[in-house]
Order: C-alpha cells, then sequence, then structure tokens
C-alpha cells in the first residue's frame, strides 16, 4: 500500500502539531510544579515565623515576675540572632505596646527565594498579666 505524496506531508504535520500540543501541556504541568514549590516553601517560612513568635512569648513568660511586666533586654537580640539561622533575613522585635503588659512581636524576614514577594512580615500581640514597671 502506497501513501500519496500529499498524505505523508499531512501526516508528519499532524506529528508536529501533536508535538506542539505536548510541549505546551508539559510546560503547563512545569508551571503548576513551580507555583506548588513556591507556596510550599511560604508556607515553611509563614510556620517557622510563626515558631519564632511564639518563641518570644514564651520568653517573655520566662522572664514574667511577681506581677510586674518583663523587659527583655539584651535577650531580644540573642533571641532574633537565634532564628536568624533559620528565616533568612529576618529583622525581629519585641516591643511593649501600651502600660497593660501588651507586647507586639513583628518578624519581618526576606522571602526572594522562590516568592514574588521582596519581604513578607509576621505580627503577634500578647498580653501578660502584670503591671507596668
Amino acid at each position: 500500500m502506497t501513501i500519496a505524496r500529499s498524505q505523508r506531508a499531512f501526516t508528519l504535520l499532524e506529528a508536529l502539531v501533536a508535538l506542539l500540543v505536548l510541549s505546551v501541556g508539559l510546560l503547563g504541568m512545569a508551571t503548576v510544579q513551580l507555583e506548588s514549590l513556591r507556596g510550599a516553601h511560604a508556607g515553611y517560612q509563614r510556620g517557622l515565623a510563626s515558631l519564632a513568635a511564639q518563641d518570644a512569648v514564651e520568653l517573655l513568660w520566662s522572664r514574667l515576675e511577681a506581677g510586674r511586666c518583663p523587659d527583655l533586654g539584651g535577650e531580644a537580640a540573642r533571641w532574633e540572632a537565634r532564628w536568624r539561622a533559620w528565616i533568612p533575613g529576618l529583622r525581629g522585635r519585641v516591643e511593649p505596646d501600651g502600660d497593660d503588659c501588651t507586647y507586639v512581636v513583628t518578624l519581618e524576614w526576606e522571602a526572594s527565594r522562590l516568592v514574588d514577594e521582596s519581604e513578607t512580615s509576621f505580627v503577634y500581640t500578647t498580653r501578660l498579666p502584670g503591671e507596668s514597671p
């Protein structure tokens, strides 16, 4: 059985179109995979930031004495340095907010590894029992 010359060219064209469709599909799958990795990495960093904020609150609780609001002093810098090894570009602050032993833990870090955002932040507010000195 012989295939006409025009039919052979049409079969080649069908193969090229199929290859193009397959390439576009694979590119789409790769894009979905990359977006999934970005989301997972951002979630991982946000989880670490949440742990760091909780660690700061536990540090405040450990310094609470006789109903007086704690002052972290130089301990806040050590806390930040400890977490900087886990969260790249971390800048953390633990600041009192008012006179009722309320503290605001603010963490900012660079999430530019896989995420389009250049900087991400996390704010955690807590209130301890006690009075201002």
